[in-house]
């Protein structure tokens, strides 16, 4: 389908008049609206604004400009019906072959401070939209324009085929556009519906923050990639990123190399990253099956490292391993050394020397994420015929929260410990426990559905690993609901102990932590991961 004329009109006018200039050079007509019509005008361009075309001016403020007949017309009339053609040759409606449009900034609007209800609507585009539908459900005769990101190719098709759009890309156009007008009315009904009763009143004054769990909640994610299986061979799976993801999540990760990720892969390696990034010193982390199995901090990440695979070398092996800063050659020799078979290693950044050397790798995957310390606001997760949503679990205790609720006081390298056990605590599933010591684990307890046996698996796990448990700390990452676990712990050798508190049998523990001069602090925040 050969280009003749085009409709443009632009509030993101990026590549706007190069696009235009590229489509005019070709021989096509140029209709355009208000301000996009000037830029082109004022390039030099031939341009008929749409209230010439119509012969009705812009009204309304601009709220009336393309629902039109004229527009519409030469837009949705189907090429290959002649009772189409012959209704539109009757009422002499040229016809639109290209249909270059996005809407207004509805999103800009309702970020900016002091958004009254009032402005918000007034950024809700109609015309917009509706020439985008009409554009896509029509794209047997019409090419859709949403995404600047597609100017040069399309003219370049164009440029190859006299002219001429193939019906794939018009197709492919359509699908983009539908997504497109899906998404914007989505963020409307998102916004519209957070805000509380009798908002509608107050239209012209700031409007309140929305509520970040609107009545009707639209999510929308763009797929990355099919992946080769699910959790398990029988099962299919995909990955979808967040249209607007937050800086430095595992989404934003570029793959130097290796085998496609698996859905396994994938889970283990947001575990790994988002506990390793939340440490400000070198950091490793080495997850296995959702869980750290070994983390430490040190004064460089070969240290880090070091550590975190004396904690469990057994679980380490085949595991994911995050580091929060580049990688060097002395880490990829030290994981050599050992033997170290890794399936996901992650940082910021590989010398390349490192990335060299680990091309011999050639299953490994080799991921970079840039590091950012923006958060994750929110979580989800699905259950059957739902949706679970929360705010994502952004506490990290630090010692200006700690309650000091025994009869001894943790001394300064305690509490150092403490928080930095408390931290891993969060990452581990529940029930955690976790003991640690001079920067990093010791031992982990994760998953069972007691906390006492959480314990008495950390003790093995370091016991297994050669590890002395004698002075070590200990994180909980919920309340211990009787004194059995803190008797274990205080067999171990531990010699401290941070946990939120909250138990009807709280005095009990503390009267057992007092029994073993162990010192235990609150923090009054529990991590439960499930």
């Amino acid at each position: 389908m050969k280009i003749r004329q085009a409709l443009i009109s632009l509030s993101d006018k990026r590549g706007a008049l190069e696009f235009a200039q590229g489509l005019a050079a070709q021989g096509v007509k140029l209709l355009s609206t208000g301000g996009t019509a000037k830029l082109l005008r004022d390039a030099g361009l031939a341009v008929t604004e749409i209230g010439d075309y119509t012969g009705f001016p812009e009204m309304l403020d601009g709220r009336v400009k393309t629902l039109h007949p004229k527009v519409h017309g030469g837009i949705l009339a189907r090429r290959d019906l002649p009772e189409h053609m012959a209704t539109i040759e009757q009422h002499g409606i040229p016809m639109i072959d290209l249909v270059c449009v996005n809407l207004y900034p509805f999103a800009a609007t309702i970020a900016k401070d002091g958004v009254t209800l009032e402005d918000a609507i007034e950024n809700i585009d109609i015309g917009g939209p509706a020439m985008v539908r009409s554009s896509a459900k029509n794209y047997a005769g019409v090419a859709i324009v949403t995404d600047p990101e597609d100017y040069p190719a399309i003219l370049s098709e164009m440029q190859a085929n006299g002219g001429a759009l193939q019906l794939g890309t018009r197709f492919n156009l359509a699908k983009k556009a539908f997504t497109h007008t899906a998404r914007y009315d989505s963020m409307i009904a998102n916004w519209l519906t957070g805000l509380d009763e009798g908002a509608e009143t107050k239209a012209a004054e700031a409007a309140p923050a929305p509520s970040i769990f609107p009545a009707k909640l639209q999510l929308a994610f763009d797929r990355v990639e099919v992946l080769r299986y699910g959790e398990n061979s029988h099962q299919s799976a995909a990955f979808y990123r967040d249209t607007a993801p937050v800086a430095g999540s595992i989404a934003a990760y570029t793959q130097l190399q290796g085998k496609e990720l698996s859905y396994n892969n994938i889970g283990d390696s947001d575990a790994a990253w988002e506990c390793v990034k939340s440490f400000d010193v070198p950091a490793c982390v080495i997850v296995k099956h959702a869980n750290p199995c070994g983390v430490a901090i040190d004064g460089n990440l070969l240290g880090a490292y070091e550590k975190a695979f004396k904690t469990d070398s057994t679980s380490a092996f085949g595991g994911i391993i995050a580091f929060n800063g580049e990688v060097g050659m002395d880490i990829v020799n030290a994981m050599n050394e050992r033997k170290h078979f890794v399936e996901v290693l992650i940082a910021p950044a590989f010398t390349a020397e490192a990335k060299a050397a680990l091309a011999a790798k050639q299953n490994l995957r080799v991921l970079v994420v840039p590091i950012s310390r923006e958060l994750n606001a929110l979580e989800y997760k699905r259950v059957g015929g739902g949706l679970l949503v929360q705010t994502a679990d952004n506490f990290t205790a630090q010692a200006s929260d700690l309650k000091v609720v025994t009869k001894v006081a943790p001394s300064a390298q305690q509490i150092e410990d403490l928080l930095f056990a408390e931290r891993v605590a969060k990452f581990v599933k529940s029930n955690a426990i976790v003991f640690c010591g001079n920067g990093m684990t010791l031992g982990v307890g994760a998953g069972q559905m007691s906390r006492v046996d959480s314990t008495k698996i950390a003790c093995i796990k370091a016991q297994h690993a050669g590890l002395d448990l004698k002075g070590s700390v200990v994180a909980s990452d919920a309340f211990f609901p009787f004194r059995d676990g803190v008797d274990v712990l205080a067999e171990a050798g531990a010699k401290a102990v941070i946990q939120p508190g909250g138990s009807m049998r709280d005095e009990e523990v503390i009267a057992a932590a007092d029994e073993h001069g162990i010192a235990m602090v609150f923090t009054g925040a529990r991590h439960f991961r499930h």
